[in-house]
């Protein structure tokens, strides 16, 4: 199984509305792809402030192999949702982190 962790530095002025509708919109993937095992998403709740650099948010998937990160990673919808993402963060691109991992 791998886990897809994405950790994310949002604009000061992006809403929790705004948040909440990236995260529902994620959570709808599992429904499109086949081999997603779980979505969360969660706040970083760390009291390491210079080392956070505000990346307060966060979220992952669960996927059941390999194959399966590999078909999410060049799905249409999810670079459409990855770009509405990237459009709300400081920075753009640089507001996001990725690591995935082998559980």
């Amino acid at each position: 199984m791998i886990r897809h962790l994405v950790h994310l530095r949002f604009k000061p002025d992006t809403s929790e509305a705004t948040k909440a509708s990236l995260y529902a919109d994620l959570a709808g993937l599992s429904a499109h792809i086949d081999g997603i095992v779980d979505f969360q998403h969660r706040r970083n709740v760390s009291v390491e402030t210079p080392l956070v650099r505000n990346f307060d948010d966060m979220f992952w998937f669960d996927f059941r192999d390999v194959a399966v990160r590999d078909t999410y990673l060049v799905d249409p919808t999810h670079q459409e949702i990855g770009g509405r993402i990237v459009e709300n963060l400081e920075g753009g691109a640089d507001g996001v982190f990725v690591c995935d991992i082998e559980l």
